[in-house]
């Protein structure tokens, strides 16, 4: 085939929507002639919302600093400071351990909330903003599930994020919604809707699982969720429901959602081993940390051009050999290390899929040995495009179980994000399968540090009325639906 003809012939190109940058400079200069495309022709000033998103996870902890226009509803990056986790201090004499991550990385209350601290002080210093003036509001979230008992146990890591916060200088009114209108500052009082309509719950549309918590990392399926459709809002793609989104982080995390409306039903939740499976193959080139060491510790832009990627497919096909991914069973406790009630999800009419590496991680050496035969036949080229053969089947293979189970609604988007979910060509394996499954298909980056500023939104009633993110595909916003709602519960 000629080289025009192989251009020809690959296909639509994967839809990646990429976070950018923007000072607080800029955001506080909003004369007519900066005004950002979208926002009107008004010599009115333009009003952002400033979130921090503070995350932790199993290999990174984030402080990820957003700026959301509240006239185009598009979110920008102020500043994104990342920490590498197996950085925690390990515990003192007299702390105690309440959990760890899924590389066994030991947490006690006081080492998380100083790297918390840590991290958000040197993000607030990077980005130049005024913590007391500049910030509107702090979302604290964690991936860390592994090492916790139950799905309750992940409160104590929140309530260790909450101390951070605090210990940063953050004071507790940033971190809980608005009991009033009195309580916004007042370039915020003609964006607040809080007196028309209350949060009670969803968050972009969707309602959680009811009934216990269904999986560990519930909350990071939220955010992501909800980070997807707002990072649709810099491309062509209406991503609103129903709709389908994994996180590829070192665990899985996503949702699956109806169509329902004002709110979506989850239906469907993603769990286990994600980011972990790519990892567990590079420690087998002996070039990182054996305890906390990643894939994004070798990885380059110009690590796959030359590999191998017939050989490299091959590879891939044995490491799925040892991977699990199906229906959770509904009396395991765990699956791919992650805390679960099944029992309890299938009671409120939620299916969870998830994905594990023999049964909890038991085979993770046996991807450690495959990665460093791979580095030694082929080279770290090849087995960086193993990586990427491997994830796009995990998602192929999870929606697979998806569409069998039923609970994929006609028309679904797709929405992947996650280090090991959009780096390399993933979007573009991804997208060979995708295209035949589902309506479109997108990739986003930093999504949850999005969701977490559209969830700060939702708490305080903060909408775009006129550039909706929440409701159906190509339908209207659907505040009118939603305080009809709430008037008939007497809310």
């Amino acid at each position: 085939m000629s080289f025009l003809g192989k251009i020809l012939s690959r296909g639509p190109k994967p839809v990646i929507a990429k976070s950018k940058y923007v000072s607080i400079e800029d955001i506080k200069s909003t004369a007519f002639t900066k005004k950002r495309a979208g926002a009107g022709l008004g010599m009115k000033p333009e009003t952002y919302y400033v979130v921090a998103s503070v995350e932790l996870g199993n290999t990174t902890t984030k402080c990820i600093l957003t700026a959301t226009n509240l006239e185009t509803s598009r979110t920008y990056l102020l500043d994104k400071t990342v920490r590498m986790t197996r950085d925690i201090r390990p515990p003192k004499p007299g702390e105690k351990v309440f959990g760890e991550t899924v590389w066994e990385v030991e947490l006690t209350k006081e080492s998380v909330s100083e790297m918390v601290r840590d991290t958000i002080l040197e993000s607030i210093k990077r980005s130049k903003i005024d913590m007391d003036k500049d910030l509107d509001f702090v979302v604290r979230s964690t991936g860390v599930t592994a090492g916790f008992a139950s799905p309750k146990e992940v409160g104590e890591l929140i309530i260790a994020l909450a101390d951070g916060c605090l210990d940063a200088g953050i004071p507790p009114s940033k971190m809980s919604p608005a009991m009033s209108i009195e309580s916004f500052p007042k370039r915020l009082r003609d964006f607040t809707l809080i007196e028309k309509v209350m949060f009670d719950g969803a968050v972009v549309s969707v309602l959680p699982p009811t009934g216990r918590a269904v999986v560990a990392n519930e909350m990071e399926g939220e955010l992501v969720t909800a980070g997807i459709k707002v990072g649709a809002k810099w491309t062509n793609v209406d991503f609103r429901n129903p709709c389908v989104s994994m996180d590829f982080g070192t665990t899985l995390a996503g949702r699956i959602t109806n169509g329902g409306e004002p709110y979506a039903r989850t239906i469907g939740n993603f769990c286990g081993l994600a980011g972990a499976v790519s990892d567990a193959i590079i420690r087998g080139t002996e070039k990182v940390d054996k305890r906390g060491g990643a894939a994004l510790d070798l990885y380059s832009r110009e690590i796959l051009k030359k590999a191998d990627w017939k050989a490299a497919e091959k590879y891939a096909e044995r490491v799925h050999e040892h991977l699990d991914i199906g229906r959770v069973p509904e009396k395991r406790e765990r699956f791919g290390t992650v805390p679960v009630d099944p029992k309890a999800a299938y009671e409120a009419g939620t299916t969870l899929i998830g994905c594990d590496v023999g049964k909890n991680g038991d085979k993770i050496p046996k991807l450690t040995d495959i990665g460093h035969e791979i580095y030694d036949e082929s080279g770290i080229h090849t087995l960086f495009a193993t990586l990427d053969h491997v994830s796009a089947k995990i998602v192929q293979r999870l929606s697979e179980e998806a569409f069998a189970e039923g609970v994929v609604e006609e028309g679904s988007m797709l929405g992947v994000t996650g280090r090991a979910g959009i780096t390399g060509r993933k979007p573009e394996f991804i997208l060979n399968y995708s295209k035949e499954k589902y309506k479109d298909t997108i990739f986003v980056s930093d999504a949850l540090a999005m969701g977490a500023a559209v969830m700060a939104r939702c708490m305080n009633s903060i909408g775009t009325p006129h550039v909706p993110i929440g409701g159906r595909q190509g339908g209207p916003c659907i505040l009118g639906q939603r305080r009809k709602l709430q008037k008939q519960k007497g809310m």
